[in-house]
Order: C-alpha cells, then sequence, then structure tokens
C-alpha cells in the first residue's frame, strides 16, 4: 500500500482525508516502535494475536479487534511469536477527525472488538481496493472513510458524549467561511458576526472542535494558499500578499517568516530546486 504523507501544516488546513493505508501478514514478532505518528491509524486485526502498548498500557488483541493510534503519543505494537497477527489499516489526517473520533468510544479506550460485523470490514476492504484506483481515488477514499466513521459513531458511540451538533455547525461553518473568505481582510469578529455568536464563545467552540484557535488556524491557512502560489505561479510576493489579504507585502512576508522560518522568495527558490 502506499502510504500518502502529507506535511503537518497541509493536513491543518483540511477538513479530513486519508493519508495511509495497507495490509500487513506479519511476521513472528514482527514489531513497530517506539514512535509517534502525526495523523489517527485504526489498525483492524484480521487474525492471529499481538500486543499493543500506548498510555502507560499493554492490550493484548486477537482476530476482530481493533486499535487507534493518536498523533503525538508514543506507541508500540508487537505480533505473537507463535500465532503473528495480520491486519490493515487505515490513517487519516485532518482539522475534523479529532471531532469525528469523539463521537465514538474510540479515543477514550483505545481498543474496540468489531466481532464480525461485516459493514466494518468492508469499509477496510474497499479502502484497500479504492488505492489501486487510477482516477478519482481521492474522492473514492474519503467517500469509504465518511460511510467507515458513521459505522464506528453508530456501533460505538461515546457514553458520555462530547459531541454537540450546534457547536460542532458553528465550527465547520466558520472553517467554510474561511475557507471562501480567507482572500479578504476578515477578522474573528467577522466571523463572529456572519454566525451570529460572541467572538469568545466562537473561539472556544472552535478550538474544542479542531484543537487550534481560530486565530492561528486563519493565519495558517493564509499562509498555506501563499504556498500554493509561490509554488505554482510567478505572481510577485507583493501580489500573493494581496491574493491572501495583506495589503502590505513586508508585514506579509515577517509573518511569512515566522511560520515557514524563511522568507517568500527563499521558499520558492527552494521549491523550484526540489
Amino acid at each position: 500500500m502506499q502510504d500518502y504523507n502529507f506535511s503537518n501544516d497541509f493536513s491543518k488546513n483540511i477538513d479530513a482525508m486519508i493519508y495511509t493505508c495497507g495490509f500487513e501478514n506479519c511476521t513472528p514478532g514482527h514489531s513497530y516502535g517506539p514512535i509517534m505518528r502525526n495523523g489517527y491509524l485504526i489498525h483492524y486485526v484480521l487474525g492471529g494475536n499481538g500486543i499493543y502498548k500506548t498510555r502507560g498500557k499493554i492490550f493484548r488483541l486477537k482476530k476482530g479487534d481493533a486499535f487507534l493510534i493518536c498523533p503525538g503519543e508514543l506507541i508500540y505494537y508487537e505480533a505473537d511469536r507463535k500465532n503473528p497477527w495480520s491486519y490493515t489499516w487505515i490513517g487519516m489526517q485532518g482539522i475534523k477527525v479529532k471531532g469525528y473520533l469523539e463521537r465514538t468510544s474510540f479515543l477514550d479506550q483505545l481498543v474496540l472488538h468489531y466481532g464480525e460485523d461485516e459493514q466494518l470490514r468492508i469499509c477496510h476492504e474497499q479502502m484497500f481496493e479504492a488505492d489501486t484506483l487510477s482516477q478519482n481515488r481521492d474522492l473514492r477514499m474519503n467517500g469509504i472513510m465518511y460511510e467507515y466513521l458513521f459505522l464506528l459513531a453508530g456501533k460505538f458511540p461515546n457514553p458520555v458524549s462530547v459531541y454537540d451538533e450546534k457547536k460542532s455547525n458553528y465550527a465547520e461553518e466558520a472553517l467554510n467561511y474561511i475557507e471562501g473568505n480567507y482572500c479578504d481582510p476578515i477578522t474573528i469578529q467577522d466571523i463572529a458576526g456572519y454566525l451570529n455568536i460572541n467572538r469568545s464563545y466562537l473561539h472556544r467552540v472552535f478550538k474544542a472542535f479542531t484543537g487550534v484557535s481560530i486565530q492561528n488556524y486563519l493565519l495558517d491557512y493564509r499562509i498555506r494558499q501563499a504556498c500554493i502560489l509561490l509554488k505554482s505561479t510567478d505572481l510577485s510576493v507583493r501580489a500573493i500578499a494581496h491574493s491572501v489579504s495583506y495589503a502590505d507585502p513586508l508585514y506579509f512576508s515577517r509573518l511569512f517568516r515566522q511560520k515557514k522560518g524563511v522568507s517568500p522568495s527563499e521558499y520558492r527558490k527552494r521549491k523550484a530546486m526540489l
């Protein structure tokens, strides 16, 4: 299986996407880690046994079990030496993934038992097949991902629900508003006004849903769009600054350097050399 490795900056500016999927029939004692990953990965055990270590716990897993790897957490897993496991995995990144998983009990329990649930198993198989498509692969894979998350939320709902549909809608509308208006000099107050809610309330809702502040997200989104223009066009830095809402190119360059560690011109040169 191909591993779709996108940068952390990129994944912060998308809703949700598959960045890796695959299958492995492990040899006895085959291990992975200790390591930390950048996205959320769900492994589904097709057969055999193994152990999963994280958060100071050891989980002993068998056929029909699934385990979740969370970004930024140290993990280790190992196949049994007598009856090694085989598994499939699905990896997800994006600013909405955490919120979707919070609708399930996966984030707290880390291990769930799918049992003989055919629908969940089929999602893993379909993801494997979709990876071989030559056209529109991303659309098919992301379609399966949303079906998979829907099934997880239905079969393993969060018993102490932290999901609030109204708050979630506010956060999603804010994301959509930023995507459609980032090129204009919008402020957080403009977004709150558009949603007809208090700015402080918007900040809390957005941070709870995405894990980042709305101020940082707006800046990151604009810088990301500027990076795309620097790599794919010959527009001047001044023109690109205007394209992402900054009338003062010097101020834009200062913000860009703070985020990327280099000036816009140096960023363009480095990308041209790759």
